[in-house]
């Protein structure tokens, strides 16, 4: 087992809460050593999981899962620990161990009960990479589980506002969500076992290919809503915003940067993949719910005068388009919606760190008490100034490829509902530009609003570092991008065979 890479995406994390639990309560030099110690490492090794993913494949390896591992964990529901990763999954690690090791630096002075905040953000952590790496349903739900439940106490403890209400409605409505979920795994592994055994291995359910499609249907609604609700999809986004808004700063770059990704993955790992034949038929239904999620999203970002309001918002509408792209159902615009969560996530959690860093040392969050940043803190202005601009599309960014790759793949093979809808969400684009443009000019190039504020520092190292490492990754993928199609190209092969084979 310990031979197995990816197991170590889970045994890190855990070492990393071991070696907190070590710390004093306010040792802080020790504390700081062991989450930049575990965060590195988990950096490294997504880095080298990359390269050695893209050697193999490039050596002919055509295998659907590598760094493949079964170990047998319940016997007599079959349960096992399974691993294995392609191209998306392996992804999605590389920005989990990002936005970890960003976060760590954006926490650095985190407060109060530093060790303990730390500890839940590690177990945070473990859910994450835990959930990537599964292809067992079981496993992949439990270490579901574990992502969210520490977000209520990250939130009630150390949030900020009406943080024990956002919390307690995050967990809750995520919860329910899990509920339809647990419903439709279980509804998966029953009609795809045999003899009375469940099967809970995603490769093998689909190349069983057993489930009946009348029951397709009712389990893709199950899954879909429930790994949709984390994706704030409407009209089950509500939670979000709260959520965003009231969370610490690292926190906030984790529940947006990574843990919304576990919902379109989700989605397009279990719903699409192992339910074919309802996904050709429903997808009409999710479409209009995740194109209203697109546009609400950016009209309400518009109205709002709280910073991680209208970054929670934005997110709502950017979350909206990587589940519109996975059901489109074609090659093209699933590619974009990989894009769009890689995009996003890196967007995001450079969003909220900044966000975190100015109310650090202005105290508020309201666009209308602030001005004139750029004069007083040039670098953190023109760091948030990038980020607006991958936010609305700047070509040269990541959100330009990744949107442009959805547009494209959408019109592909469409009809005219598809189409109408495709209008729709573009035009999502122009109110994406709308309200970045307007923070920019009242937050960033606006005349001073408050005399206190000219006596305000700019970014300290560790918030440089921070950011510094998102910027290049956001345009590491705008500006070079085929590395990225090169990993993902051959993930998209068994499922599009799939929903051909259901049509």
């Amino acid at each position: 087992m310990f031979s197995n890479l990816l197991i170590w995406f889970v045994i890190v994390p855990i070492i990393m809460m071991a070696g907190l639990a070590c710390c004093g309560n306010s040792n802080m030099k020790a504390i700081r050593a062991v989450m930049v110690t575990c965060s590195t490492v988990l950096l490294g090794m997504a880095i080298w999981l990359v390269c050695e993913f893209l050697r193999l494949r490039g050596a002919g390896d055509t295998s659907e899962m590598l760094f493949q591992g079964s170990w047998m964990w319940y016997e007599p529901l079959n349960i096992h620990l399974a691993v294995g990763v392609d191209g998306i999954s392996v992804l999605m690690l590389l920005l989990s161990a990002i936005i970890v090791f960003a976060g760590t630096f954006a926490s650095w002075k985190i407060s109060p009960l530093p060790k303990n905040f730390f500890l839940w953000f590690a177990l945070l952590s473990t859910g994450v990479f835990g959930f990537f790496i599964s292809i067992d349903m079981f496993t992949m739900f439990m270490f579901y589980e574990v992502a969210l439940i520490p977000m209520y106490l990250l939130i009630g403890v150390w949030g900020t506002g009406r943080k024990e209400y956002s919390a307690m409605k995050l967990t809750l409505m995520l919860m329910g969500g899990s509920a339809f979920l647990m419903l439709g795994l279980l509804g998966i592994a029953w009609h795809s076992g045999s003899a009375g055994v469940p099967e809970w291995n995603i490769l093998q359910i689909a190349h069983n290919n057993s489930i009946d499609p009348s029951w397709q249907n009712l389990l893709f609604c199950f899954t879909f809503v429930g790994f949709g609700v984390l994706g704030a999809m409407f009209p089950f986004h509500t939670w979000s915003p709260d959520g965003h808004a009231c969370a610490p700063t690292a926190v906030s770059m984790l529940h947006a940067g990574v843990l919304m990704k576990l919902g379109g993955y989700g989605c397009f790992r279990i719903a699409i993949y192992l339910l074919p034949s309802a996904a050709q038929e429903l997808s009409w239904i999710f479409i209009i719910l995740t194109g209203i999620s697109i546009v609400y999203g950016a009209f309400s970002a518009c109205v709002q005068t709280d910073l991680k309001y209208i970054n929670a918002y934005s997110s709502v509408s950017h979350c909206g388009m990587v589940l519109f792209a996975i059901l489109m159902l074609n090659q093209t615009a699933m590619t974009g919606g990989i894009l769009q969560m890689l995009s996003h996530g890196l967007m995001t959690a450079l969003f909220f760190a900044l966000i975190g860093m100015i109310y650090g040392r202005t105290h508020t969050r309201d666009i209308r008490q602030m001005g004139g940043l750029m004069k007083i803190m040039p670098y953190l202005g023109v760091c948030y100034m990038i980020a607006g601009f991958a936010s609305l599309g700047l070509p040269g960014m990541s959100g330009f490829v990744a949107e442009m790759t959805i547009f494209f793949g959408a019109f592909e093979d469409s009809d005219l509902f598809h189409r109408i809808f495709v209008i729709a969400a573009t035009c999502s684009i122009v109110i994406t530009a709308v309200y970045i443009l307007r923070v920019v000019g009242k937050l960033i190039l606006g005349p001073v609003q408050d005399e206190h504020h000219l006596s305000l520092t700019d970014a300290s190292w560790w918030e440089r570092l921070s950011t510094v490492t998102l910027i290049v990754c956001l345009a590491g993928i705008g500006f070079f991008p085929n590395w990225i199609n090169e990993t993902i190209q051959n993930s998209f092969v068994p499922i599009v065979n799939a929903l051909q084979a259901a049509i």
